[in-house]
This record gives C-alpha cells, structure tokens and sequence, in this order.
C-alpha cells in the first residue's frame, strides 16, 4: 500500500479511537493529538524507505521487514508514542499535556493498521521478522487501490464535518472491510477461472494464484503454473463484454479496458527457463548463490532475456507478478551476466542493463 494511503488510514484508526477531554477526564489528549498521532504511527513502518541507502538489494531484503514486525509492534508503538508526547509537550510550552500513555495504544493501533494494508497487498510482509524472513500476504487488492484510499479520505472528510462524532469514523471502517471483502471475492472468481481453464486444456497442475490488478476490485492476472511454464491471463472476473476504450477515454477506463471477460480472456504462456540450450543456462543463473535474493523475492518468475556481448552471457528474469498490461516499464527484472571473476547481477531497465552492487 502506498504510504499517503498508509498515513490516511493511520488517521482515521485515530479518530474512531479518540474521545475529546471532558470533565470526568480531563486527563485525555485532544482529539487532533490522537489523529496526528495515527497518522505519524501508520507512516512510522515505511521509514525502512533508509535502507535504500545502503545499497538497494539492502533495501529489497530489508523492505516490509522488523518495521513492518508484529513481534516488534509493541516496541514501535512505544517509540511512536514517545515521540508524538514529547512533540505535543514541546509544543504545549509549559501547559499540561498528556504523557505517552495516553497515545500508545493509538500509536500500537495505527501500525498494527499498517501492517494489515500491507498485508492485502500480494508483495508480502515479513510479520515474524527479524525471527523469520518468510512473506506474507494474502492478495486480495492492488498496491495502490483508489477505491480503498477514497473510502478512507470520504471517512476523514465526513469527520472533519461532524466533529463531535465518531459515527463518520466507524462506517468508513465496516466499508473499507466491506471493500476488502469484494476484492477477496473477486480473487477467488479469478483463482476459479484458472482452474477451469486448466481443467479444459488437461494441464497439471503445481500452482494456481491470482494478482490483483489497479482499476478495479474485479481487474487480476489469473496464473497456473504446471511445473515449467506459467499460464497467464488478464482478464475481468464480472465483465461479459470487453471494455471498449479509445485514446481520448480517461487512463482509469484506458487501463481497465486492458481486462477482458473470463470466456474472452487471453491465456498466454511463458516458460521459467525457456527451451533447449537457454533453458540450461538460465537455470544456472537462477540456481546461482549471488541470486538467492531473487528466488527469495520472485513469486511467478519467468525467463525474460538472454543475450550475449562484451559483458558474456547475460540472463535475467521477470516476476509476472509486476506485469501490468497497459505498463510500458516492467520492475524488478534481475539477472546475471558470466564474467572472469563470477556471476555478476544486474537490473534491465530502458536501454539495457544497470550493474547492481551488494
């Protein structure tokens, strides 16, 4: 999820938990402390953006990692706390203010909801880190879902109308769960979509999964594995026509036209390693110790180019999880170029490839 989004939704999870000062409790921070509070704490996990300083496969096998940690929640919510309590008291020039106390479990809340907005998303969160580096995820929703982040401004918006109350709070919350809901539904239309699709064609299957796409809560990427190649479709899990969409339509309808009906739907195939002697050299590269990060962070991985120059044979590979029909960039293709010296990795981008340092 987006960290605008991640910071919108602390905000809200602050004010359906905040209740203004009164005088049985005088004692309760006002209501915007608690909001800014959310807001900063929801922020507070995407601060792992520093690794990418290091070097960026740091920041790769770093990312949603001990800052996303439910292990270490409770320490992150009391550092959050901490610092919100001294800005506010800092701020209060001398007049009482409430103490740390008071904002943390807001602060535990906002990045418990962090948390959780990642955990729709299909990039994976490693929860149990630094114990585990396995991911998680459930993919039920695209990293930047325009749905949801307007759900969650429509709530702060109505709040900020109806100051006295958090009624605008709670119905933003049933529907962001509604939503969620839809798209959770919506992923198992598509799942089903490929197991019948793999059903007619009598393919074996390994895998089956599903990506969400941006658009629309019904826009995914249906995927079967069947051991050596990955089929693939975008399609449109309740369409029943396709979407037409002309150069002057705006990009929401451009994009989703991209989509089509599950009975129309494109299945493409790709192979891992591709066929004959490439297959034999892109399997070295993937079985390669200095690419174990690779196999760790790709999902669907598919051989994308192999060539041969001054550089030796180089081979990279894509996640067919980042291909979004109507994208001209592609992310995250990593591969190996033979050298004198061993392996060395790079990143194919436009215009060819950029050499990646550990």
């Amino acid at each position: 999820m987006d960290t605008l989004t991640h910071a919108l939704s602390g905000a809200l999870a602050g004010r359906l938990l905040a209740r203004a000062p009164d005088t049985d409790h005088p004692a309760r921070p006002p209501v915007w402390q608690v909001v800014l509070t959310g807001a900063a704490a929801a922020t507070f996990p995407d601060l792992d953006f520093v690794l990418g300083y290091v070097s960026e496969l740091t920041y790769l096998r770093g990312h949603r990692g001990v800052t996303h940690s439910l292990l270490l929640l409770p320490l992150w919510a009391l550092l959050v706390a901490g610092v919100m309590a001294a800005l506010f008291r800092w701020r209060s020039r001398g007049r009482p203010s409430a103490d740390w106390r008071a904002l943390y479990v807001v602060a535990a809340v906002a990045i418990f909801v962090h948390v959780l907005g990642d955990l729709i998303t299909q990039f994976g969160t490693m929860i149990l880190a630094p114990l585990s580096d396995q991911r998680f995820g459930w993919g039920t929703t695209f990293i930047i879902d325009l749905g949801f982040s307007g759900i969650i401004l429509l709530g702060l918006l109505a709040s900020a109308v109806w100051r006295g109350s958090r009624l605008p709070a709670a119905l933003a919350t049933v529907a962001l769960l509604g939503w969620v809901g839809l798209s959770g539904v919506a992923r198992n239309e598509a799942i089903a979509a490929a197991e019948a699709y793999a059903a007619r064609q009598g393919i074996a299957v390994v895998e089956v999964d599903a990506a969400p796409r941006p658009a629309s809560p019904f826009n995914w990427t249906a995927i079967v594995f069947d051991g050596e190649r990955y089929h693939y479709a975008h399609l449109n899990t309740r369409r029943e026509q396709p979407l037409i969409a002309g150069p002057d339509d705006n990009f929401i309808r451009r994009l989703s036209a991209q989509y089509l009906p599950v009975a129309q739907a494109n299945w493409q195939v790709r192979s891992r390693f591709g066929d004959g002697e490439v297959a034999t050299i892109a399997e070295q590269v993937w079985n390669a110790e200095n690419f174990a990060f690779y196999r760790w962070f790709a999902m669907f991985p598919v051989l994308d180019h192999v060539e041969t120059g001054t550089a030796g044979v180089c081979v990279n590979f894509r996640d067919l999880r980042f291909e979004t029909p109507g994208r001209d960039l592609i992310p995250f293709r990593y591969g190996l170029c033979s050298a004198e010296q061993g392996w060395r990795l790079f990143e194919r981008v436009a215009g060819g490839r950029r050499w990646i340092m550990d």
